[in-house]
């Protein structure tokens, strides 16, 4: 991979020096492509150059997007109610057709032509497509009581083989986040804990999670410092007083570590180039679960 590295960045001048000196990578990265980068018509272009850069590096990418912005306005043009319940999305048949429509149909496709602006690379499929993914209906509790939240999925199987096959070939994948039931049902599953569930079964180096923010804050809502390094136990501990959309991309992140992933991070995917950054080491904001002793933070929410 290192002479293709260096007749990359000699031939897109958009490519970073660094690039031209790194040494031959190995080893599959899972990123979960969500947030304000999605609806940002530079940071989607920004992402897509970023991950066929690191492909150039000798990484294996493979990216499971979500869609929740895009889907909330669906929803809204259609009439139809859009409600969160334990940080996800309440889905009903109704709402999940038009979770399929446009996770599969529109972002799924936009983000594949990004990334195939630069090369034959990118491949799209769903956690649907050759039984990649299994999921059963997942419970859900608000306060202590159980709550019904539709059609949401529990990751319990990943086959891995599809994904795989791509990787080998060459290719980038990128996943929508929608699974198979055992009995034919499809569910909407959250696109963080889909991304940790993926990574584990392809035995990833790493899970990187864009968001929204800065990262996981030590003492939110009264100071903006983010934890940069926690262990999986450490995060075991503050799980339970996490809310929002940080608890399922926490929750992914202690599911990967846990898996046998090396190392997850959450990444502010506000920043251009957070991902080809954060894989390659450099300084950009955000939180890292680790296995292990470490650093025991405490936080609050977030």
């Amino acid at each position: 991979m290192g002479p293709v590295v260096t007749e990359y960045a000699s031939a897109h001048p958009s490519a970073r020096p660094h690039l031209r000196r790194e040494e031959p990578r190995s080893g599959t990265v899972v990123v979960k492509f969500g947030g304000n980068a999605m609806v940002d018509a530079e940071l989607q272009r920004t992402f897509a150059r970023d991950v066929v850069e690191l492909w150039h590096t000798g990484l294996r990418p493979v990216v499971v997007h979500g869609g929740g912005p895009q889907i909330s306005s669906m929803l809204d043009r259609l009439g139809l109610e859009t409600r969160f319940e334990a940080g996800l999305r309440v889905t009903t048949p109704e709402t999940m057709e038009v979770v399929r429509m446009v996770l599969s149909g529109r972002v799924q496709r936009e983000l594949v032509g990004h990334i195939n602006t630069h090369g034959p690379y990118a491949v799209g499929m769903t956690g649907e497509d050759a039984h990649t993914m299994t999921a059963v209906r997942r419970p859900a509790q608000v306060d202590g009581r159980a709550v019904d939240i539709g059609l949401v999925g529990e990751v319990v199987d990943v086959n891995p083989g599809m994904v795989g096959t791509l990787l080998e070939q060459g290719h980038i994948p990128v996943v929508s986040p929608v699974a198979r039931g055992e009995g034919g049902e499809v569910y909407n599953v959250n696109a963080d804990l889909a991304a940790s569930a993926l990574a584990v079964a392809l035995d990833a180096e790493r899970l990187v999670m864009l968001t929204d923010v800065a990262g996981l804050y030590a003492d939110w809502p009264h100071s903006t410092e983010v934890i940069e390094q926690l262990t999986a136990d450490a995060l075991d501990d503050l799980l339970p007083g996490l809310a929002g959309g940080m608890l399922p991309k926490m929750e992914g992140c202690l599911r990967a570590v846990r898996g046998g992933v090396r190392k997850a991070q959450v990444l502010d995917g506000r920043v251009p180039h957070a991902v080809l950054h954060g894989v390659l080491g450099e300084s950009v904001p955000g939180t890292t679960v680790v296995p292990g002793d470490g650093p025991d933070h405490g936080a609050d929410t977030a």
